[in-house]
């Protein structure tokens, strides 16, 4: 990998996520080597990759050079890799661009999307955890509606017209509401000779509550919000297969649809050499203690989405979003300076800032530990805190921008077909 040797210590960071940048931030002018690997040479702002899908913004607006990111800290090098394996005994890991030794590591390589065992979904079904996947989405989308104008089936037109989400968390209820806004503001202009009306958009999730994770008010008024807006909200219902048309369910209720995207749950991405049974969870977490350390290695750590830290007050481990994963990465920063000076580590205590969920144009749900509201001023307050929250002046700046502009116009100027998509499907 040509990185130079040095008299510093070596720390590897494999993941360019919120967990992985905010350590490699917090170890920057440091008196150590940081070496941070990931696939792509940018980070994405995965909470608004259901925009990009559905035309409020371009990929580059959520997405900054990693590079650009540290460049101006010492003795930091990024390397554009897919990391294979890790060999725990000679502190070594192997990747598609060669092996590189360490003196710690940790591993932040994030989730991936978690079909369950369900090889039909995974096969013939969309996901949304990335740039390209979210760009597919988005050629998918207008695709299908392009392709609706030409047949004269009417059964046909109508599923290439209707959308299935599977799983009302925050990435389903938010792609739901923006769908929603897309049939009622967008569609009627952009097809007047196609009945926009027979759209249909169904949210189907398996338990009997959506946004589980927040308040009951919170799941009860998105729940209405979508309802408002025409989603229709299908509860207790558990999807079993997916031929490329059809949707079967643990019921009778059948949907026929040629775009239905998976958001009904994450594992985390566990790389081989920490992928035995004694190292990850049955969500394929990476088992770790209070300091982040994998269980029974002293020197290797995982953090964000892929570290489980079970305790008494998190049996499962903390939820996988970008605040665990950011105050975890900044703190092992400080606990690995502990670590090389021989001081005690800080075990890490999560301090939950509350969540949130936008379902649409002055719609959205906000918790905070001590106060909980919806609607507009909670619409407000979700968009503020994403603006502020992505990375880089140029990048805040677009947004808002954007969203200013499709606030006054109700418009979403970003529905290009940029690099066309057809789905292989697969029986």
């Amino acid at each position: 990998m040509n990185i130079p040797k040095s008299s510093f210590p070596r720390i590897v960071i494999i993941g360019g996520g919120f967990a992985g940048i905010a350590l490699a931030k917090k170890l920057s002018k440091q008196e150590v080597q940081v070496v941070l690997l990931d696939k792509h040479n940018y980070h994405t702002f995965q909470p608004l990759l259901y925009q990009v899908s559905t035309g409020g913004l371009e990929p580059d607006s959520i997405a900054y050079p990693i590079r650009k990111v540290l460049q101006d800290f010492p003795n930091f090098y990024f390397r554009l890799a897919k990391v294979s394996e890790i060999d725990t005994e000679k502190n070594t890991i192997q990747s598609n661009i060669g092996a590189l030794k360490f003196d710690y590591l940790v591993v932040a390589s994030g989730s991936k999307t978690n079909y369950f065992g369900n090889k039909s979904i995974e096969d013939n079904s969309m996901e949304m955890k990335t740039i390209p996947q979210s760009l597919n989405l988005r050629s998918l989308i207008l695709e299908n509606f392009e392709e609706a104008l030409l047949t004269s089936d009417l059964n046909r037109r109508n599923a290439l017209m209707s959308f299935v989400i599977v799983g009302a968390g925050p990435t389903g209820v938010e792609l739901a509401g923006a769908l929603a806004e897309i049939k009622k503001g967008i569609l009627p202009k952009d097809y007047p000779d196609l009945d926009t009306r027979l759209a249909q958009i169904n949210l189907v999730q398996s338990g009997d509550t959506i946004l589980k994770t927040m308040s009951p008010n919170a799941s009860k008024k998105a729940e209405d919000f979508l309802e408002k807006l025409g989603v229709n909200v299908w509860k207790n219902v558990r999807v079993t297969s997916y031929d490329g048309t059809t949707v079967t369910t643990d019921s009778d209720l059948t949907f026929e649809s040629e775009t239905v995207v998976w958001a009904a749950g994450v594992k985390g991405a566990a790389i081989k050499g920490l992928d035995a049974e004694q190292f990850v969870s049955r969500g394929n977490r990476i088992l770790v203690n209070e300091f982040n350390q994998v269980k029974g290695i002293d020197n290797i750590f995982a953090i964000g989405d892929v570290a489980q830290m079970e305790s008494e007050s998190v049996p499962h481990g903390h939820p996988m979003m970008a605040q665990p994963a950011i105050q975890q990465g900044k703190l092992l920063g400080d606990n690995i300076l502990k670590l090389l000076d021989k001081k005690p580590m800080t075990p890490f205590v999560y301090k939950d800032i509350g969540s949130m969920a936008t379902i649409g144009r002055n719609k959205a749900v906000v918790d905070l530990p001590n106060f909980k509201f919806q609607g507009v001023f909670a619409w407000f307050v979700w968009m503020f805190v994403h603006l502020f929250s992505l990375v880089g002046f140029r990048n805040r700046t677009v947004v808002f921008i954007n969203w200013v502009y499709n606030y006054i116009r109700f418009d979403r100027e970003a529905r290009l077909i940029i690099r066309p998509y057809k789905k292989k499907l697969k029986s």
